[in-house]
């Protein structure tokens, strides 16, 4: 059996060359979280900061870093998470981040995240880290799920071995985390009394007296820190003979086999669009109730009383704010059931097993099964799904991810799925809707695979590398976080745009085309009507040529928030009330001649597939490039309009 050297720990390194002397702040050093993917170090960055960063229980979650501050023993110390990575020798932009930030950023102290269970896999970044030469504290993690697999490991001897203090915690529950800050404040405090040194090489590379691009060497410093792991390993765990089959992998047999995971994977997100529509639809009639009541009337009462009554802007409360904004907040209760269940499982374990169960479809286009991360982070929001392309080491593969993740349905385009799927389909709406979603999965393989073998011909395909993460069970404490942090996200970007967006549509439909009063003019004969009118004939085709319609479609642009806000706000009568479910399905009964639910589907169709909304847009020119861009809208217009001109001529012939 191997034995383990305890590693004589370099004293901090002195800035880069050309950068200057270290000018940081002594008051407020800098930390930074280090690890592999899914070992707690986003857990531990909430906990200790008390934010909220997106914490998922499979890897690549974080992309991009988040910063906090974190108050300890000597202190406040800014506190930055950084993206999960294996190695230090990057092949994807988020692992370069993570090695540019230890070499040239150089933190104060780097807080090693390792994971118990996987403790010789964790090991080879930390060696890596440790040859940086900034001051580490390890926070070992998953003790208990090392448990269940039989495996012991030993802390102290842990930190004998590799030189540097080694505190066990527990982030879920907070234990260990008041030791970690006081390891930390000790560790910081011994470092600034440490003389710098210079001259650290680039870890993972072969060390200055190695001649450049000298493969032989990099081999054999891989075999050396191979062989400290092992010595490591073999000196602090111990094994007790238990857990070699587990639970976990009896049950991983069922839901990654070929055959039965995905009718599985498909089964828990009909459940979860089933149960969602379900459980919301009581909490938004009373929510509509309110808002087209109570709300509504008492708003009246109170410009009346404030002698603003009949004014141009007591149209614009009324028919901007509250009949806008008030009609989207009625989803307020499909958004946050919606996010609760999507958050059970994926802190449950479950999607990262979903991951590989879709490395086989992904394969069909040439995709790795990585980039199903960045495309799951699409249902909730494309923007940050953009940005999540960072995790593929392939440059390509980043494109056509980039191109793709439009075509993923998000959770704004849901608002109006619900809420047509209710009008013109009643019982079967949650159905409808998760075939919204199998839609919105067909298009991502048809449309990959078109690209596949046109512009993307040739492109070589890597292999699903994934850890699969333990099951656990969702706390109430993480679940409520998170859907609180999803639900005040998209609360705080629809209030945003949907103010602006209201207040446009309202000032339009408030311009009259012939002689009426500014302010005291029907839609239909706006400035507003009169854009939509011209084009609405666009849409014919498709059973919806209407200018309600075609207008909703043109604010959906900007954000697919404004289309339900934008029909709440063209289909007002002149008392400025409305049943929005029967205007809506007297306009697709007159444009669809006679045949409403394939009309309907039509739209909800070129709503899934048409340009998800400016932000968007504007992630994508960041990500891929103003070209590309471009004609990734053009795409997504064309394969919009033709999909739903199908639909509807289709369905109008079955009914």
């Amino acid at each position: 059996m191997l034995g383990c050297r305890a590693r004589r720990r370099p004293a901090p390194c002195c800035p880069p060359a050309g950068e200057g002397t270290d000018d940081r702040d002594a008051s407020s050093p800098t930390v930074v979280l280090v690890g592999n993917p899914n070992v707690g170090k986003s857990t531990i960055f909430n906990a200790v900061t008390g934010a909220h960063h997106h914490v998922g229980n499979w890897p690549g979650k974080t992309v991009q870093v988040a910063s906090g501050r974190w108050v300890t023993d000597a202190g406040p110390v800014t506190l930055t998470d950084l993206p999960g990575t294996y190695s230090l020798q990057p092949r994807s932009p988020d692992e370069e981040l993570v090695r540019d930030t230890l070499t040239a950023g150089r933190p104060d102290l780097v807080v090693a995240v390792v994971d118990a269970a996987n403790l010789a896999r964790n090991l080879y970044l930390l060696g890596q880290v440790l040859d940086t030469g900034v001051p580490i504290v390890v926070a070992l993690t998953m003790l208990d799920v090392a448990a269940d697999r039989g495996v012991r490991v030993d802390p102290r001897t842990l930190s004998s071995c590799l030189g540097v203090a080694v505190v066990p915690v527990r982030p879920r529950g907070g234990q260990g985390l008041a030791g970690l800050a006081g390891q930390v404040a000790m560790t910081l405090a011994a470092a600034r009394d440490t003389p710098a040194r210079s001259g650290a090489a680039a870890p993972g590379e072969p060390g200055r007296d190695a001649p450049a691009g000298d493969e032989g060497a990099d081999e054999e410093a891989a075999e050396r820190r191979y062989e400290w792991v092992r010595g490591v390993v073999a000196a602090s765990v111990r094994r007790t003979g238990r857990g070699w089959v587990t639970r976990s992998d009896r049950v991983d047999r069922v839901l990654t086999s070929r055959w039965l995971g995905p009718p599985l994977f498909l089964l828990v997100m009909w459940a979860v669009f089933v149960a969602t529509t379900w459980l919301a639809a009581p909490l938004q009639d009373g929510l509509s109730w309110l808002v087209d009541g109570p709300v509504r009337d008492g708003v009246g009462w109170l410009l009346g009383h404030a002698g603003l009554g009949g004014t141009w802007f007591a149209a614009l409360v009324d028919g901007g704010l509250v009949a806008g904004v008030g009609q989207l907040l009625t989803f307020v209760p499909l958004m946050a059931i919606m996010f609760v269940l999507l958050t059970l499982v994926e802190d449950s374990g479950y999607l990262a097993r979903a991951a590989l169960v879709a490395d086989r479809l992904l394969g069909v286009v040439g995709l790795p099964g990585r980039a199903f991360l960045p495309l799951i982070i699409g249902f909730g929001c494309n923007v940050p799904a953009i940005a999540g392309t960072r995790v593929l080491p392939n440059a390509r593969h980043r494109l056509l991810t980039g191109l793709l993740v439009p075509f993923v349905t998000c959770s704004a385009r849901l608002t109006v799925y619900v809420l047509l799927a209710g009008v013109f389909f009643g019982n079967r709406a949650g159905t409808v809707v998760f075939a919204m979603y199998l839609l919105s999965i067909a298009l991502v393989v048809l449309v990959g695979l078109a690209l596949r073998h046109t512009v993307f011909r040739g492109e070589p395909r890597e292999a699903l590398l994934l850890e699969l993460p333990p099951y656990r069970c969702p706390t109430v404490r993480v679940v409520a976080a998170q859907t609180w942090q999803r639900l005040a996200g998209f609360l705080r970007t629809a209030a945003g745009i949907i103010v602006v967006t209201v207040m446009a549509v309202w000032l339009m439909t408030a311009i009259p085309l012939d002689a009426d009063r500014f302010g005291q003019v029907d839609a239909t004969d706006s400035l507003y009507g009169g854009v939509s009118r011209v084009v609405a004939p666009v849409f014919t085709p498709a059973g919806f040529g209407d200018w309600h319609v075609s207008g909703a479609l043109v604010t959906g642009f900007v954000a697919k928030e404004a289309v339900v806000s934008t029909f709440a706000q063209t289909y007002q009568t002149p008392e400025g009330t409305t049943d929005l479910g029967e205007r809506l399905r007297a306009t697709f009964v007159r444009t669809s001649g006679g045949h409403p639910e394939a009309a309907v589907l039509a739209f909800m169709v070129f709503l899934l597939a048409y340009t998800p909304c400016a932000a968007t847009v504007a992630a994508q020119r960041a990500e891929i490039g103003g070209r590309w861009t471009l004609a990734g809208v053009g795409l997504q217009l064309a394969v919009a309009w033709v999909l739903a001109t199908a639909v509807f001529q289709i369905g109008r012939l079955l009914t």
